[in-house]
């Protein structure tokens, strides 16, 4: 066995830009980080015989990198006619403005700040463009807005931050909540029983084989997590920082700001099911 067969979801290894199923090629974003991995990743989908492309989160308003999606689905045979959000962060949103002056596209979203367009997306929708299937799938929780694509031709799920291709995303409260959080990791295991899922196209680093293995690995991360904040709480440990300090001490200090979201979030969690005093 790999070492990455080994890890939580069986992440596949080499270059993460190219194809990665047979409807739906990753164009990463140079705009790598602690926070974006190796980047955002910018997906192009469409039915193999079809000549018309959805693309899903442009990224950071980067021209370069925008117009490198484009030349790579005229080179697929594709014209670009929708896009998608996953969610509003910038490194996943910013760009979308951009993008559709430059595919004359309208952009759909969850959160009608960020849509260009009359048309939204929602629970039960199913973008249809150029033949392809996609089913909007409610995943709130990283942030209130957050969407994962179902595509079930390719028994894919694309999701955006909520499920990462290495590691684990956070819980960016306040407008994130971990109960939002945690039923939609249990959606998404759903995908994985009922529907076939079985490959993750997440919103940053490599896809994962074994998308059942990566929702449950998420699942039991959090509820250890959980757990040691309530252990902390009861031992006296009262604000976010000192949580942090404690419970993410074996993690860089450059994260530990996006931990103390993830933190305030359990902490929340914890009060409103009485928990914790």
């Amino acid at each position: 066995m790999s070492d990455a067969a080994a890890l939580p979801g069986q992440p596949r290894g080499g270059v993460l830009s190219g194809p990665a199923t047979a409807r739906a090629v990753n164009v990463l974003a140079p705009n790598p980080s602690a926070m974006t991995l190796d980047g955002t990743n910018t997906w192009i989908v469409a039915e193999p015989d079809s000549d018309l492309a959805v693309v899903i989160d442009p990224g950071p308003l980067d021209e370069a990198h925008l117009t490198h999606v484009v030349d790579t689905a005229e080179k697929l045979g594709k014209r670009i006619a929708l896009t998608l959000l996953t969610h509003g962060h910038p490194d996943h949103a910013e760009g979308a403005g951009r993008f559709a002056e430059l595919t004359g596209t309208k952009v759909r979203a969850l959160d009608a700040a960020l849509r260009l367009g009359d048309e939204g997306l929602a629970a039960g929708d199913v973008v249809t463009t150029g033949g392809l299937e996609l089913r909007v799938v409610p995943t709130p929780g990283h942030t209130s807005d957050s969407l994962s694509f179902h595509l079930p031709a390719d028994r894919a799920v694309l999701t955006g931050d909520t499920i990462l291709g290495r590691g684990t995303t956070i819980v960016a409260h306040p407008d994130g909540r971990l109960g939002d959080y945690l039923d939609s990791l249990r959606r998404l295991r759903s995908l994985t029983v009922d529907d076939g899922v079985h490959t993750v196209l997440p919103g940053h680093g490599p896809v994962l084989e074994d998308a059942q293995g990566a929702v449950e690995f998420y699942l039991a991360h959090r509820a250890n997590r959980l757990a040691q904040v309530e252990t902390a709480v009861e031992n006296g440990l009262r604000t976010a920082p000192e949580v942090v300090a404690h419970v993410y001490a074996d993690v860089d200090r450059s994260l530990w700001p996006a931990a103390e979201l993830s933190v305030r979030a359990q902490l929340e969690y914890l009060s409103e099911h009485g928990l914790i005093g």
